[in-house]
């Protein structure tokens, strides 16, 4: 089993890597000294999938656990679900010291860490994610949240987990176009911090398209350590862990733009790091080859780079409603190389405007 530690003092937890971690939840909940009622939440896909076999094992190890399924997708993220979820939590008489266990993709998590974040002002918190997005991503760094009519993640708070579970036999069943999404955060590790590991993916794409294991188990544990590093140096988002947003704020408006409904959200996050990159490439930070391997392994994985269904202007206001603005400034996340980025708020409109309209195909800019 591979293990990996985020150091955050008190708050501190392990990431356990392997195949079939989950048949050992009861043992790990044990050692954590929870009161023995736990809530299990997942969504109606996974819940049929693996939910009963999870409240199985945990009863087995004497726990009282319960099973409460919403339904999948990103609009179960809203205060209407968390408060069906604290309904659930109160009638069942969860304490401050009985535990949520998020079992799903990333909207699980986030939905479920609010949920628990919030309920009685907080009670322990388990993620056991199903998705390579949310093993390598969502599940790890204590971000939760639920959506606003108004834009995406805009309710929230940080909250660590007690534990991450990644079963890395989960991505066996998972769609392939859910393989692809998780790639994109993946990638995103790689342009960002390890220049070794975005080469490391390119040579060993075969292996991952075609889930491999070992292939899939080291590119979690990589990128796992990678954003342990950022959180650990920055858990509240306060100077450095914005570089986990490489992509994230034209992402979060294509997604937006769209009613969530087109893309999902790591092809949003694809097509905005092809369109940070191309932002960097116009302000002189990065070189046009650069941005031409970061197109050729994105489109090698199956993730797009245009987003033709968006408009110039739509997607320009869309950017200012990101939870990241400050003072009405877009913090960028921009690249200078394949594993070196930097941070700026001072891009001219024009630059911007251009790079989106390369990204929606657009011949005209206002």
């Amino acid at each position: 089993m591979v293990n990996v530690k985020v150091n955050l003092e008190k708050r501190s937890y392990n990431i356990h890597i392997d195949v079939s971690t989950s048949n050992l939840i009861g043992n790990f909940m044990q050692t954590m000294k929870v009161n023995k009622k736990i809530l299990v939440i997942s969504d109606t896909a996974v819940g049929n999938l693996y939910g009963i076999q999870m409240v199985e094992l945990l009863i087995k190890d004497g726990f009282i656990a319960e099973l409460y399924c919403v339904p999948p997708g990103e609009h179960s993220k809203n205060l209407d679900v968390a408060m069906e979820l604290y309904t659930k939590a109160i009638t069942l008489e969860l304490d401050r010291n009985c535990a949520i266990v998020a079992l799903g993709g990333g909207v699980i998590g986030d939905l479920s860490g609010f949920v628990a974040a919030t309920y009685l002002r907080g009670v322990p918190f388990i993620q056991i994610p199903t998705s390579l997005l949310a093993q390598v991503d969502s599940s790890v760094g204590g971000k939760v949240a639920v959506n606003h009519p108004m834009g995406k993640n805009l309710i929230g708070a940080f909250y660590q987990p007690r534990m991450v579970l990644i079963d890395i036999n989960f991505l066996s069943t998972l769609p392939n176009r859910e393989l692809y999404t998780g790639l994109a955060e993946v990638i995103k590790y790689g342009m960002i911090a390890d220049k070794k590991f975005f080469t490391y993916l390119c040579d060993h794409s075969r292996q991952i398209l075609d889930k491999r294991p070992d292939v899939l188990t080291e590119i979690v544990r990589r990128s796992c350590e990678i954003k342990a590093w950022v959180v650990e140096q920055d858990e509240c988002e306060s100077s450095i862990r914005a570089i986990l947003n490489f992509g994230h704020t034209i992402g979060h408006a294509i997604e937006a733009d769209t009613n969530f409904s087109v893309y999902n959200h790591g092809e949003a996050v694809a097509i905005g790091m092809y369109g940070a990159a191309l932002i960097s490439n116009h302000l002189g930070m990065c070189s046009k080859a650069t941005v031409d391997v970061l197109k050729h392994i994105l489109l090698q994985f199956n993730l797009p780079v245009y987003a033709p269904e968006c408009g110039i202007e739509d997607l320009f206001k869309l950017l200012y409603r990101d939870k990241k603005v400050l003072d009405n400034k877009i913090t960028w996340v921009l690249l200078n190389d394949i594993g070196e980025v930097n941070l700026c708020n001072q891009v001219p409109e024009n630059i911007v405007k251009l790079a989106l309209a390369e990204i929606t195909q657009s011949n005209t800019l206002s």
